[in-house]
């Protein structure tokens, strides 16, 4: 008996076997339907998060996430990338602990592994790339970065690597693939730099007349790519990304507002843009519901309101104390001893960006449409899922995600990279976007089939048994 039901397990499988092999072989799968559409040549052109920069770090095991690559293994076409290894350029951010949740850089490089590659690659993300660098940068010092703010970026280098190939810019290497079919999204760069640092480097976002002028040469120049095919993206609203959305509200909840009563603070006195005697205040409820974001950094030193101390200024290198304010007073409940403004994005500062994402984003609207792009709104899709965020999620693909820092599944460590499975969504908007514009029919990505993205650190005891932890360790302490 035992005998029979083996050979009928076996004679069943074969018959799945064979009814699976024949509804998915080469000859039965039901073609893709690419409309008008064309990826044999398949580029991609942008900043940071097209080159899947994740956790504060390029690396590899990021790089083969990013939304490009995925969707060129989808469509099965070659896609070459400046990859580099594992833990990155720099080390990657780590997760130390959970509880409580401690990330901590990892001290080790990796280094580039197919830089001899003799084309341009397929992937031109250029991380820290602005607007302007698109038809303009050929490398690290004359980027605009080096040459508006005396800031070279090495990752220029890495990824043109004009050294050797002489090609020119991000545009000029894109054009040289003959490329079939290109994604360009740029410009979260050009407000997202003003933001992180809470307003104060550089001191306004990229004014609208000058975003105009360069996005619409930039998409000229790659509409006249001959027989290629575009799909740009456009710019997120900050309040939709972990960065900003983390620390404010946690601070709502665990600042003890009781002691900072008997201090005779009203709530948490902060720098508003430009102060040194702090005028800003701000009480839980601003906090809890974003009328002032607190950067992902600030985690860092919110356990040290009310205490007497100067350790934000010692930890970023001030020389000295900057005049007005005093250390012996309680930090962040003192107008001498704010909460400092470039952890802060303060209500003025929130519609400056706001205004700038909204003006950018009609910008690019209208260029795609002047020139037959088709447009990914990825800026839509990020205020969706926030909103859901308060009514327990978006379900993709029987997932559930949500903005929230490291919990909600689609940012990386960094609080502003997207995680593996959001390159993903991203992946499906941009394809989405070409299904519509282009008449053609390409399926989704699974993004059930895409790993998560944290990492944990490796952490190595002392002789008594306790962790060592890495230099940066507490760079992003949350309470």
């Amino acid at each position: 008996m035992k005998k029979i039901l083996i050979a009928i397990f076996i004679i069943a499988s074969i018959v799945l076997l064979s009814s699976a092999c024949d509804e998915y072989n080469e000859l039965t799968a039901p073609a893709i339907d690419f409309g008008s559409t064309n990826f044999t040549t398949f580029v991609a052109v942008g900043n940071s998060i097209t080159a899947g920069y994740q956790s504060s770090s390029l690396y590899e095991s990021a790089q083969m996430y990013s939304f490009g690559n995925l969707i060129a293994k989808h469509l099965n076409t070659s896609f070459e990338q400046p990859l580099y290894s594992d833990p990155g350029t720099p080390g990657r951010l780590e997760i130390v602990s959970l509880q409580p949740f401690i990330s901590s850089a990892n001290q080790q490089f990796g280094e580039p592994i197919n830089s001899t590659l003799p084309r341009p690659y397929n992937n031109l993300g250029v991380t820290g790339a602005l607007l302007y660098d698109i038809l303009n940068a050929t490398n690290a010092n004359n980027c605009a970065s080096a040459l508006f703010a005396g800031k070279p970026n090495p990752m220029f280098d890495l990824v043109l690597r004009n050294s050797a190939l002489n090609i020119g810019s991000q545009f000029q290497q894109a054009a040289a693939l003959n490329p079939t079919f290109i994604t360009l999204w740029i410009g979260n760069n050009d407000v997202l730099g003003y933001a992180t640092s809470g307003g104060t480097s550089p001191s306004t976002p990229t004014d609208v007349g000058t975003f105009t002028f360069l996005y619409n040469a930039t998409a000229g120049a790659f509409a006249s790519i001959p027989g290629a095919k575009v799909a740009v993206g456009n710019v997120f609203d900050v309040s939709t990304i972990a960065f900003f959305t983390t620390v404010g509200p946690q601070m709502a909840f665990s600042v003890p507002w009781g002691y900072l009563a008997s201090l005779g603070a009203p709530g948490i006195i902060y720098q508003q843009h430009g102060e040194i005697i702090g005028s800003g205040i701000a009480d839980s409820l601003t906090l809890l519901t974003g009328g002032v974001f607190i950067t992902l950094p600030g985690g860092s030193y919110a356990s040290l309101i009310g205490t007497p101390n100067g350790k934000f200024y010692s930890d970023n290198g001030f020389p000295a104390l900057p005049p007005g304010i005093d250390t012996t007073k309680p930090f962040g409940v003192h107008p001498q001893n704010p909460w400092p403004d470039a952890l802060t994005l303060d209500a003025g500062e929130i519609t400056t960006v706001q205004t700038a994402v909204t003006a950018y984003n009609n910008v690019i609207r209208d260029a795609a449409t002047a020139n037959g792009f088709a447009l990914a709104d990825v800026n839509t899709l990020l205020k969706s899922i926030r909103a859901n965020d308060f009514s327990g999620g978006t379900n993709i693909n029987g997932i559930n995600f949500k903005t929230t820092y490291v919990t909600g599944g689609l940012f990386s460590l960094d609080g502003v990279h997207p995680s593996n499975q959001a390159h993903g969504i991203i992946a499906n908007t941009f394809i989405s976007a070409i299904n519509s514009k282009f008449s053609a029919d390409i399926p989704l990505i699974d993004v059930a089939t895409i790993p998560g993205s944290l990492v944990f650190a490796k952490i190595s005891l002392d002789k008594q048994g306790y962790p060592q932890f890495t230099r940066g360790a507490f760079d992003h302490l949350l309470f």
